[in-house]
């Protein structure tokens, strides 16, 4: 995802969010007909959003569907460089998964999430975030829909012949977004001030024991996951082809240069855990918002890797939990840049 689409998906999802603080600032201030004017405004831009996901979706099921009847008219057309028969599954991903995002907005999925999670059904916020997790399994369906392997080969062909770019910008650029997303979704520029959604989001300055118990944490997961893994492979529960080549293709040239690496540690440690350890889970629990983050990286598919993830991710949870969001952060960094320092001179030594 290149920059520019970055930033073009997330604009409505902070404008969303934005209208639905200052929806439930106008309800402290007890000005009730502007808050819910501002809060139709916030669902209403929602429910568009996922109207134009539908529609896509079903014109993806159209063109499925003219495929199967007149192949050649496809095949004639420059519709996509994926194999055609995914083209509806891709489409149905979207149609069915845009539908259970508007569903979550509904007041009874909003009571039933609130019996085993804190959010309140009746806050704006926390309609819109528990609806904004579709996006989540959106974008996993819509991956393994396409297909790793598709996925991998249409990133592979895209660089043949030209100089493998640096993913870094974009990186960055998600990483940007989603601290903004993180920030606004709790109230900033809204009905709290920027040193007050930091405390909300439990981003503060951690103190020597604590940094201490992110550079250990960190440094302790390396090992337990990579031996994990490794007895995975060895029961034949590894990574498939797919996996490994997407992961390849997406992180690989992150790991040719420290640059890269403290790209791939410090760009996901802000903007994730400002996300998931901030922002969701003093709402959604650890387990939901854990599972959550383990789907997010869709480009594991369903595979041990997830699996590994979701474990990684309880660890962070659990020291937000016990410390803040910035300890969480330093685990988080540290873990991914030994990840990729072991990739860098394992690629040194083969030079």
């Amino acid at each position: 995802m290149d920059i520019v689409s970055t930033i073009v998906l997330f604009l409505p999802i902070l404008l969303i969010l934005w209208l639905a603080n200052l929806s439930y600032r106008r309800r402290i201030e007890g000005d009730v007909k502007n808050e819910r004017t501002l809060k139709m405004l916030a669902y209403g831009l929602l429910f568009l959003f996922y109207a134009g996901l539908m529609l896509f979706g079903l014109l993806l099921l159209g063109v499925g569907v003219l495929g199967a009847l007149a192949p050649e008219a496809l095949d004639a057309a420059p519709v996509t460089g994926f194999q055609t028969d995914r083209i509806p599954w891709m489409g149905l991903s979207l149609l069915v998964l845009s539908l259970v995002g508007l569903l979550l907005l509904t007041r009874p999925a909003r009571r039933l999430f609130a019996r085993f999670t804190p959010i309140d059904p009746a806050h704006p916020v926390h309609a819109i975030a528990l609806s904004l997790t579709g996006l989540v399994l959106i974008n996993l369906a819509f991956t393994l829909a396409i297909g790793l392997d598709n996925l991998a080969d249409a990133l592979q062909q895209s660089t043949q012949g030209q100089p493998v770019a640096s993913p870094a910008p974009a990186l960055w650029a998600q990483a940007i977004m989603l601290i903004l997303m993180g920030l606004i979704g709790v109230g900033w520029l809204s009905r709290r001030s920027f040193a007050a959604s930091l405390i909300r989001l439990g981003i503060v300055r951690p103190t020597i024991p604590q940094a201490a118990i992110g550079l250990v944490a960190g440094i302790g997961m390396v090992p337990l996951v990579i031996a994990a893994e490794a007895l995975a492979s060895q029961l034949g529960l590894g990574a498939s082809e797919g996996v490994e080549r997407l992961t390849e293709q997406l992180i690989g040239p992150l790991t040719l240069s420290i640059p890269g690496i403290l790209t791939l540690g410090l760009a996901a440690a802000l903007g994730e855990e400002t996300v998931f350890r901030g922002a969701l889970q003093p709402r959604f629990g650890l387990v939901l918002t854990t599972l959550l983050f383990a789907l997010l990286h869709s480009q594991y598919g369903f595979s041990f890797s997830t699996v590994a993830v979701f474990v990684v991710g309880l660890v962070l949870g659990v020291i937000r939990m016990k410390a803040n969001t910035s300890t969480a952060m330093i685990t988080h960094a540290v873990y991914n840049m030994s990840l990729g320092l072991i990739s860098f001179l394992g690629i040194m030594q083969n030079t």
